[in-house]
């Protein structure tokens, strides 16, 4: 592999793990509720477990209350379950047709409880993107002797310059989040 190619390598590792990172906190319950909180949620559904969103419709109703309509009535229960089973904190509200998930507003306590473990997520994406520079300049080191010690270093600034953007993106990432937590 080319010096080139593991730079790239790189990179993509790095902008994969900032795209994760986007995703994981989508699924953060915040002070509004997103349908994205559901994502993780699995039911099992006639013996295979399949995600919230492709058993039904998912819709913002008003400013607190999430609504889901199973395009199957049968799954109702196994999706009521699932829910709360799951780490989420509201109670659905099954009427028959539909759920209605309503969302409390986040006390002070659960924001700040809420920023701590967004932190420490956002720190394990940043040692995810320094792995990725680390093992790209441990394979860059391999090619001595194919390329030159300059090269090696130009290549080096080019990785850690990457590196460097790549927490960037992940710690204003985290800013945004946290903002986002503390909004009331």
């Amino acid at each position: 592999m080319s010096a080139q190619e593991l730079l790239k390598s790189a990179e993509d590792h790095m902008q994969k793990a900032v795209e994760r990172l986007h995703k994981e906190f989508q699924t953060i319950r915040t002070g509004r509720p997103s349908p994205h909180v559901l994502d993780k949620i699995e039911v099992e559904y006639y013996g295979t477990m399949n995600p919230i969103k492709g058993l039904g419709n998912i819709s913002i109703q008003d400013g607190r209350t999430i609504m889901i309509q199973p395009y199957d009535k049968g799954s109702l229960k196994a999706i009521e379950q699932a829910i709360q089973k799951s780490d989420l904190g509201v109670n659905p509200n099954n009427d028959g047709s539909v759920i209605r998930l309503s969302f409390p507003s986040l006390t002070e306590d659960r924001r700040k409880e809420l920023v701590k473990m967004v932190g420490k997520l956002a720190e394990e994406f940043r040692v995810t993107v320094r792995n990725a520079r680390r093992d790209c300049d441990q394979n860059m080191k391999k090619l001595k002797g194919t390329i030159s010690e300059d090269e090696i270093k130009k290549h080096g600034d080019s990785l850690q310059k990457l590196t460097d953007k790549y927490i960037k993106d992940i710690d204003k990432t985290l800013k945004d989040k946290e903002e986002e937590l503390m909004e009331i």
